[in-house]
């Protein structure tokens, strides 16, 4: 029977269809996957407030990406929790606007926290010289606020159009989360508007952001290349190894579930979950843990003061 439509619609999230007796079990993985990702930024922040000789740009990029890493996981993962745990699948629609909302928005910020850490390594290989002039810590600061308000202004209309669209009394999502594209997916009325303007918001953010980055990669390549020994251009792009696998891990996972979505639209939901999932919660864990193995400043101050700890 067809539903009435409501002022306040509800909506259901979706755990792992065809697994909801193992949700409990699935949780335990997902809830590890937070606790290390927050306690790997953390420390990651921590690190590098109280370490004078980490002030530097290219760990106040680290420290943004970090902060970026907590807003996204700590975001999505009520939601999952309840799902997973108390199959409590109802979210209202307000609720599911503001987790939209945030997710979008973090996400859009860490793009553009990567595309910052691509020029500060530019600027570092380029002009080692002017490094310290070039990116004070008042240029860095504006480059942050200006990156976080961006986000904000991008993602804060598609809320509104989402608001002014008509859906059922109780509509089912495909994720443990609210995603833009899903909320569009489950609209009765007319969403044209609101599909193209979060089209013009992937374009004019990610999709920009991406471009950037490899033209930034070209250009570092050329530098690197001018080079005269094989040390110097070994330990320049060094410098950039951190920073690339940070890109892989946030780019990879998204290209992937775009990919599944245009070009697997009959593949298992199983298929799709799983890497939503893994766009949203494996950026936050694995950023940490790359930049303490591959930072020999970070991974020394750890270790010391892991080994504070236990004295």
């Amino acid at each position: 029977m067809m539903l009435g439509f409501l002022t306040s619609p509800v909506f259901l999230l979706t755990g792992l269809p065809g697994l909801e007796h193992v949700h409990k079990w699935i949780s335990i993985p997902i809830c590890s996957m937070y606790l290390t990702a927050f306690v790997g930024n953390c420390t990651i922040l921590f690190i590098i407030r109280t370490e004078q000789t980490l002030h530097e740009p290219m760990y106040y990029f680290l420290s943004m990406l970090a902060l970026s890493d907590l807003g996204l996981s700590s975001t999505t993962l009520p939601s999952m929790l309840s799902v997973f745990w108390f199959n409590n699948r109802a979210i209202h629609f307000d609720a599911c606007l503001v987790q939209m909302y945030f997710i979008h928005t973090f996400s859009i910020i860490e793009s553009a926290v990567l595309l910052a850490m691509a020029f500060d390594r530019f600027v570092a290989i380029r002009e080692p010289l002017r490094y310290a002039s070039i990116l004070t810590s008042s240029v860095v600061a504006k480059i942050g606020v200006g990156l976080t308000i961006r986000a904000v202004l991008l993602v804060l209309p598609a809320s509104f159009l989402l608001k002014r669209l008509q859906y059922h009394t109780v509509n089912v999502l495909s994720y443990s989360f609210c995603l833009h594209q899903d909320i569009i997916r489950v609209a009765q009325s007319d969403r044209r508007v609101s599909s193209v303007y979060g089209l013009l918001v992937v374009l004019s953010s990610m999709a920009l952001d991406s471009l950037l980055l490899v033209l930034s990669y070209v250009m570092i390549l050329k530098t690197v290349l001018r080079f005269a020994s094989k040390e110097q251009r070994s330990k320049a792009l060094n410098t950039c190894i951190s920073h690339i696998c940070a890109v892989l891990i946030f780019y990879i996972p998204m290209i992937g579930l775009s990919m599944i979505h245009r070009f697997a639209k009959n593949a298992s939901p199983i298929v799709h979950i799983l890497m939503a999932n893994i766009y949203l919660l494996v950026p936050p864990l694995m950023n940490p843990i790359v930049y303490s193995v591959k930072t020999k400043q970070i991974q020394n101050r750890i270790v010391s003061h892991a080994y504070t700890l236990l004295l």
